[in-house]
């Protein structure tokens, strides 16, 4: 339950954030995501034979960084900024908010509001992991390692917000495939995000699988860059996403 002191938008003021215009701009990110990483697996294929080992080591690699992404990114989204903000804010902060309003809004988005904006997080990283050279003497295997972990990672993080979506269906509509991934936290489960959900909901941001959860939260590594940041610049953390007052609590 939300702490009495916590204050928050109106979630059918954030949902009405969601423009036409934006939407278009989504839809130009997936079709350009497919293709770019359509374009990985062309150029990463012929060299995949000889290097079955790097091939295996790089998938998992970026599995795991697209876990540490997604926990970075909704850190970022939940923590700062406003979604009144120029670009950043409807199309970053404004989603993260409103879930935190309304949980169960994602599981009414369609596939398009689902990941478009992580498609288009993920666009200038693919196009950027295409200019990498496989035909170095010596440094094919290196090369085909960081190719094909960027790729694995932007998929993975493109496919956060739908197995963030799945996490909150009710459990009667989630497929018996899906249950099985999630209890063997493979993807998200949902009893392991719900402490994200606890107010403050300040912890716990990793969406992919949510193994890094555990190990940022005992590092402490939020609340130091939070620190760090408040040092730097001034700004107080989630003042924006739960009010003031309860953003302030931890200063005094």
């Amino acid at each position: 339950m939300s702490q009495p002191d916590i204050k928050q938008r109106d979630a059918a003021e954030l949902a009405a954030g969601y423009s036409r215009t934006f939407r278009a701009v989504e839809v130009s990110a997936i079709i350009a995501f497919w293709l770019l990483s359509a374009a990985i697996l062309v150029k990463a294929w012929p060299h995949v034979g000889a290097h079955p080992w790097v091939v295996l080591t790089a998938l998992f690699a970026g599995f795991l960084m697209a876990d540490f992404v997604s926990g970075f990114v909704h850190w970022l989204g939940d923590t700062w900024g406003s979604p009144d903000m120029p670009i950043l804010g409807k199309a970053l902060i404004r989603p993260f908010r409103e879930h935190h309003v309304d949980q169960k809004a994602i599981t009414r988005h369609d596939y398009i509001e689902t990941n478009g904006s992580n498609c288009l997080v993920a666009v200038p990283v693919a196009a950027a992991a295409l200019l990498i050279p496989l035909t170095i003497e010596g440094w094919e295997a290196p090369a085909l390692f960081a190719l094909l972990s960027i790729g694995s990672m932007i998929f993975f993080v493109m496919m956060t917000n739908q197995i963030h979506k799945w996490s909150h269906l009710d459990e009667a509509k989630t497929p018996p495939t899906l249950k099985l991934l999630q209890r063997l936290h493979v993807i998200l489960p949902p009893k392991h995000h719900s402490i994200h959900h606890t107010a403050p909901f300040d912890t716990y941001y990793c969406i992919t699988t949510g193994w890094l959860n555990w190990p940022l939260a005992k590092l402490g590594f939020y609340r130091r860059m939070e620190r760090l940041i408040t040092a730097v610049t001034g700004q107080i953390p989630r003042k924006d996403d739960i009010g003031i007052d309860a953003a302030l609590k931890p200063f005094k």
